[in-house]
């Protein structure tokens, strides 16, 4: 299992998934419960791999993720990313690491914060290709 979370400057969860530029990569295939999480890899998206302008037209740096985990998204993200392969879950989770290790445990994440960019992400959709 892959999952990606979308952060800022890979510190903190990023809202506004669709136009985060640095991703926290986990490769968890030969991850076993009750050992550390192995290190991410450090994904740094061209400004045309952002998913809001990314045209679909050439693999992409995040193929493969089973599950991406961001702090607010669109729905046109969240549709985008599902006819790629990746489920998307929303959190109000700050911590990349902690959100990590809360999915390893089975855990609940902390629930989604109000983000005003998610209203106009909804709107934008709308009128959204995807």
């Amino acid at each position: 299992m892959k999952i990606a979370i979308a952060t800022k400057h890979y510190d903190t969860v990023s809202g506004h998934a669709g136009q985060a530029r640095h991703w926290l990569l986990y490769d968890l295939a030969a991850y076993r419960p009750g050992q550390a999480p192995p290190e991410p890899l450090r994904v740094e998206l061209e400004k045309a791999q952002f998913f809001h302008h990314f045209q679909d037209d050439a693999p992409h740096p995040l193929d493969g993720v089973d599950l991406a985990v961001v702090a607010s998204a669109g729905e046109g993200f969240v549709r985008h990313l599902k006819q790629r392969g990746t489920d998307v879950l929303v959190t109000g989770e700050a911590d990349p690491r902690l959100a990590l290790q809360k999915i390893l445990a089975g855990e609940a994440l902390a629930q989604p914060r109000f983000d005003i960019t998610t209203s106009l992400c909804k709107l934008r959709d709308l009128f959204s290709r995807h």
